[in-house]
């Protein structure tokens, strides 16, 4: 009896379900594996700054509306000190380091404004610089003064404020809106309840800051003891932003001697 032809197996192959997972995009961005994408954003930035040798970061936060030139005058001002700052931190703490660990590099949210210039200012600086951007409805589009290499892109915000927070050893705030005050505060919160180290934390532009949230009234309503009001300085220039850091203990790494269930809980 003769063999019967071989039947056909493309349906087989061509099937969903035979796609190795690790290459299914429709079961690794579906529901159930939410799990594993937040897993593998944080583990993707976590090896890469491990094996460039970043141990601690100044976070940079600050509007991404602010011009350079052709805005008001006060973004002009922003965005120059933003630049200088970053040049400043990665100068004088450690991120300009040659074959060896890189201390105090600039991270920022890697989009324009504030961000951008702080990056600028780590590469006028010849410093690397990290830049953690979020997928938004409107794409952001990473700036150009992040080290490419250290160019981040989430889609979780929740990892990538995890990412800001793991080696920061400061906060510079600038001035912006709804996604700089959400930052500020999360880190303001983590310092208040002790889930964090006490980095320095300094708001540049005491003038904008003080019009934008009336901080005593908050203590005046009791919604936060008058100490928690020390968590943070102000500055207005990035020379005096550079002394408050340096006044509150900044250093070239974390205080490993804070508590371990302060280090998990990041």
């Amino acid at each position: 009896m003769a063999d019967s032809p071989k039947k056909p197996n493309s349906a087989q192959i061509a099937s969903p379900s035979f796609r190795l997972a690790a290459l299914d995009p429709d079961f690794l961005l579906g529901e159930s594996t939410r799990g594993v994408r937040f897993l593998l954003e944080y583990e993707k930035a976590e090896q890469i700054l491990k094996a460039r040798r970043i141990i601690s970061t100044i976070v940079v936060f600050g509007g991404a509306r602010v011009l350079e030139s052709g805005g008001p005058e006060t973004h002009a001002r922003w965005y120059a000190e933003a630049r200088a700052f970053g040049r400043i931190a990665s100068e004088r703490g450690g991120a300009c380091a040659v074959e060896a660990d890189h201390c105090n590099v600039i991270a920022t949210g890697g989009g324009p404004g504030c961000m951008e210039a702080a990056n600028r200012g780590a590469q006028d600086a010849g410093a690397p610089s990290i830049g953690f951007n979020i997928l938004l409805p409107h794409e952001q589009e990473p700036n150009a003064y992040s080290t490419p290499e250290l160019t981040f892109n989430f889609h979780y915000f929740a990892m990538r404020k995890m990412h800001f927070a793991m080696r920061a050893n400061a906060l510079v705030v600038f001035p912006g809106g709804f996604g700089t005050l959400d930052e500020m505060f999360e880190i303001l919160t983590l310092r208040q309840t002790r889930k964090a180290p006490m980095v320095p934390v300094v708001l540049f532009d005491e003038g904008y800051w003080r019009s934008v949230i009336n901080f005593d009234k908050l203590v005046e309503h009791g919604a936060i003891d008058a100490a928690d009001l020390t968590l943070f300085r102000f500055a207005d220039t990035a020379e005096t932003a550079w002394e408050a850091l340096l006044e509150q203990g900044l250093g070239k790494a974390h205080d490993d001697s804070a508590p371990d269930v302060v280090q998990k809980d990041i």
